[in-house]
C-alpha cells in the first residue's frame, strides 16, 4: 500500500485529472490511498475565521471537513476510486484499489494538534503512521530535492507540525514534484527524506 498526498494546490493545475489517472492505474498492482489538501475550501475557512474570529480548533474541525470536500470532488473525477473513513474504517489489505480517504469529525478525538500549523501534510504523515504503507508520497509544485524534514519544513515546504509528527514514529516519507508524472511509481523512493 501507498499512501500519496495530492495538495490542494493541484486543484487549479491542469495535471490534477492526470495524477487521478495515472494512480487509478498504479492502483491495479498496489493499493493506493490519496489524502486530499484543502486546496480552495480550506481557504475559505481561512477567510470566514479571519472576518469571526472563532478559535482554532473550530477552524481546524472546518478545515477537516475542507479535506473531505476536495476528496469528494477527487471520487467524481474518477469512478473507480473508493471512500475510505479512517479511522472508523480499515484498509483492505486483499484487493488492490484506488481509495479517497475523507477525513471527518473522528479525527478530533486523535491527538493532534488543532491548529494552522498542522495542515493536510501532516494529517497524511499521521494516517501513514497509522497504516504503515510502503511508502508516503507528498506531491509538490516546488523542485526541491530529497533532503532532511526539518530543513523541508523550515522552507515551508511542509508544514510546521510536520517535524514533530514524524518524531512520534518513523516513516518512509518522499517528496514527489508534480511536473514529473510520467517518472512516478509506487516502489521506494531511492532517496527518502531524513530527520
Amino acid at each position: 500500500m501507498v499512501i500519496v498526498k495530492i495538495g490542494g494546490s493541484l486543484f487549479a493545475s491542469s495535471l490534477l485529472s492526470d495524477w487521478i489517472e495515472k494512480l487509478e492505474q498504479l492502483s491495479q498492482q498496489e493499493s493506493i490511498i490519496i489524502v486530499p489538501g484543502g486546496g480552495p475550501f480550506a481557504n475559505q475557512v481561512r477567510q470566514a475565521q479571519q472576518q469571526y474570529q472563532f478559535p482554532d480548533h473550530h477552524a481546524h474541525h472546518m478545515a477537516i471537513l475542507a479535506m473531505a470536500q476536495f476528496g469528494i470532488m477527487l471520487l467524481g473525477l474518477n469512478q473507480q476510486a473508493h471512500p475510505f473513513y479512517y479511522p472508523t474504517e480499515q484498509v483492505g489489505k486483499t484487493q488492490a484499489k484506488l481509495s479517497v480517504w475523507l477525513p471527518d469529525h473522528n479525527l478530533l478525538d486523535q491527538h493532534i494538534s488543532q491548529s494552522w500549523d498542522v495542515t493536510s501534510d501532516s494529517l497524511a504523515l499521521w494516517l501513514a503512521q497509522q497504516l504503515q504503507p510502503s511508502k508516503l508520497t507528498l506531491l509538490k509544485h516546488q523542485a526541491q530535492p530529497q533532503s532532511s524534514i526539518q530543513y523541508l519544513a523550515s522552507q515551508g515546504v511542509v508544514d510546521k507540525s510536520f517535524s514533530a509528527q514524524y518524531a512520534k514514529a518513523a516513516a518512509m516519507v518522499e517528496i514527489f514534484n508534480v511536473s514529473k508524472i510520467n517518472d512516478y511509481s509506487t516502489i521506494q523512493p531511492q532517496y527518502p527524506l531524513e530527520p
